[in-house]
């Protein structure tokens, strides 16, 4: 599937740009992988994808205890989408094939 492998994540937050990793890998319409940052690595959860579209969401504790979750549609080696966190809003993201 076009979105299976490792990723490189900028994603533009209130504390400024973030840099994460993410290992991806598709079964069906399911996403599953770990997304890390900042020396924490963590499973993903109520991931899917369908053609382009992915999304699945993320637990952290640093800087903040807080659930992300990310929407977004994979192109070729890029992917692009938005970031929920929660009550603070959308915030956007790229991602680029590692």
């Amino acid at each position: 599937m076009a979105v299976d492998g490792n990723w490189n994540l900028t994603m533009t937050t209130p504390m400024g740009e973030r840099q994460a990793t993410l290992s991806l890998t598709s079964s069906g319409g399911t996403l599953t992988g770990t997304q890390g940052a900042e020396g924490n690595t963590a499973e993903i959860f109520d991931g899917a994808v369908s053609g382009d579209a992915v999304n699945w969401k993320v637990s952290i504790t640093n800087p903040m205890p807080l659930t992300l979750e990310f929407i977004g549609t994979v192109s070729g080696d890029s992917m692009s989408g938005e970031m929920g966190i929660g009550p603070m809003g959308s915030f956007p993201f790229t991602g680029t094939r590692a």
